[in-house]
């Protein structure tokens, strides 16, 4: 599976991306705490290249928090510092804050040096489709100021915030790249709702984040679904899955696509139970 979505929007943004780096201090990438090193874009590594950088892990209360904590201990590896993020608990926005004012501290001593009359710390926010970049905004802000939508694609300019006196974001649509050559990528990004619904088979999703379940979070999928004993036939797990949660159509038999709708709404909203969907371990191959 080799999935291509590349909007107009995303080039032009790439290049605005590339052109207002240099106006910038540091760059705040937001990742997807479910898939960290998935959502990370690697066309914006390029671009981002010895610019420093903090990360922040998204919707940290839908992932595994031992995972997202193996997570947080990889990226620092990296000498990259990095915190987990629920947008709804005020502690953690206090801890972005905290976090990009340590990371634009160096910058304004060296203006200060200089005699220049220090100013608001400048970050870039970046990150991919759906990842909750306005939602943190908002909160960072503490006032409307993006717009925010459960879709892809719903950032489409850049723009300037200021967070109280600490510092300055300049906002950027989401971006992905042009082209996903590693099919588990897609799926990771499909699964926790980057990439639009429209474009790919949801069966051939769900049947993905079955699987993986079945390896590392089995409890989880019985629990929520009522399935009895291990079995590798996906035709018979989506048939149970049908049956015990009514996703049926007229005649009694079970709607596969209705299964697709539900899993992946499960998934997504957390009602499977807090689930990250790699590890640093078995997704060091994406980064060789």
């Amino acid at each position: 599976m080799t999935i291509q979505w590349f909007p107009g929007h995303m080039a032009k943004a790439k290049r605005e991306v590339e052109e207002k780096l240099k106006l910038v201090d540091f760059v705040m990438e937001l990742v997807d705490a479910r898939a960290p090193l998935s959502s990370q874009n690697p066309m914006l590594q390029q671009v981002l290249q010895n610019k420093p950088k903090m990360v922040v892990l998204m919707k940290r209360d839908l992932a595994d928090q031992k995972e997202t904590e193996n997570w947080i201990n990889y990226f620092q590896s990296q000498s990259i510092p990095s915190l987990a993020v629920n947008v709804n608990e005020k502690a953690d926005i206090n801890k972005v804050i905290q976090l990009a004012k340590e990371l634009g501290k160096e910058k304004m001593e060296k203006l200060k040096k200089k005699g220049i009359q220090p100013r608001p710390a400048r970050a870039m926010i970046i990150g991919i489709p759906n990842v909750g970049k306005s939602t943190l905004i908002n909160r960072l802000a503490n006032k409307k100021i993006a717009k925010t939508g459960d879709r892809p694609g719903v950032t489409k300019q850049q723009l300037w915030i200021k967070v109280k006196k600490d510092f300055e974001l300049l906002d950027t649509p989401g971006i992905l790249w042009p082209k996903f050559e590693d099919e588990t990528v897609g799926y990771r990004l499909a699964a926790i709702g980057t990439i639009k619904d429209q474009l790919l088979s949801l069966q051939d999703i769900v049947v993905f984040v079955i699987k993986y379940m079945q390896i590392h979070y089995p409890g989880l999928l019985e629990q929520r679904y009522d399935l009895a004993g291990e079995t590798t036939d996906m035709l018979h797990i989506f048939e149970s899955i049908g049956k015990n949660r009514g996703a049926l159509e007229s005649g009694g038999n079970v709607n596969l696509q209705k299964v697709s709708d539900l899993v992946l709404r499960d998934l997504r909203t957390g009602r499977l139970g807090r689930i990250t969907l790699e590890s640093p371990e078995d997704s060091r191959e994406l980064v060789e």
